[in-house]
């Protein structure tokens, strides 16, 4: 009788653990591409605190005309600079080029690395909003 109730209140822990650990699993984020309109990357600027607005074009292209406050890493150097400029893979991270092709494999190179919040919002050249100048 006592080794059937033993046995009953170990089931039960290690029914409990597997829950918990479900829990736990099921809050892990995975990283996945998402693509944006200018409009719903602009609408998430004005309401999320705690954002990376990442330009990845080239410095002359930033220079010339660039949207507040973007960090520029330019497209061809995301590999080698992502992980020390970029530390916090859950960050939200929104990003933009030209014209919307360097955007989405950076975007995408950044899913690869395991950045889990990356929102590609295409490029300036489809931005109505206020841009700044060098």
């Amino acid at each position: 009788m006592k080794l059937c109730a033993l046995l009953c209140c170990i089931g039960l822990l290690m029914g409990c653990n597997r829950s918990i650990s479900s829990a736990q699993d099921n809050k892990k984020v995975k990283a996945e591409y998402h693509k944006i309109s200018a409009e719903k990357a602009h609408k998430m600027m004005m309401e999320l605190n705690d954002f990376i607005l990442l330009d990845v074009r080239t410095d002359e292209e930033y220079a010339e005309k660039h949207i507040g406050g973007a960090v520029l890493i330019p497209d061809y150097e995301i590999e080698d600079r992502a992980d020390g400029e970029l530390p916090d893979k859950n960050a939200v991270i929104l990003i933009y080029c030209r014209s919307g092709r360097r955007s989405e494999n950076a975007a995408r190179t950044l899913v690869d690395r395991g950045y889990t919040r990356v929102y590609d919002f295409g490029g300036i050249l489809n931005w109505p909003y206020e841009t700044v100048s060098k």
